[in-house]
């Protein structure tokens, strides 16, 4: 009976924490994205985000994100510096060709840097993917 469950693994879907400027605060912000490499869109995203360290952590975030074509990126949450120093987990959740998706993303804490900074694809920015 446990070999009639199959169990979908998440490809191509990815989380990046991106160092960019803000227009509207004259100031470089860091930015959680959710990117899709798929060649196709991603349906129903809800991302649940933490931060923790032992006896430190945040709030849990929900977020309802909807769709995300292919190829392509949305905005999940601005993230401050200070959270840098916990790990921080994105726990993503999808529907994609009538099937149920999940995927937990980590951070580690102090991984995400100015010196760990590369170049991220489709959104060509620099930024840190997740793990």
């Amino acid at each position: 009976m446990k070999k009639d469950i199959e169990i979908p693994i998440a490809k191509d879907v990815y989380v990046a924490i991106v160092h960019e400027w803000n227009e509207e605060f004259l100031s470089k912000e860091w930015n959680a994205y959710i990117i899709n490499n798929r060649t196709s869109k991603i349906d129903m995203v809800l991302i649940v985000s933490k931060g923790y360290d032992g006896d430190r952590k945040t709030s849990t975030m929900r977020h309802g994100i909807g769709e995300v074509k292919e190829k392509s990126f949305e905005k999940i949450e601005m993230l401050q510096e200070a959270l840098f120093a916990l790990n921080n987990e994105f726990f993503v959740t999808y529907y994609a060709d009538n099937k149920l998706f999940e995927y937990r993303f980590l951070f580690k804490k102090n991984t995400i840097t100015q010196n760990a900074l590369s170049e991220i694809p489709i959104i060509e920015k620099e930024g840190v993917l997740a793990s």
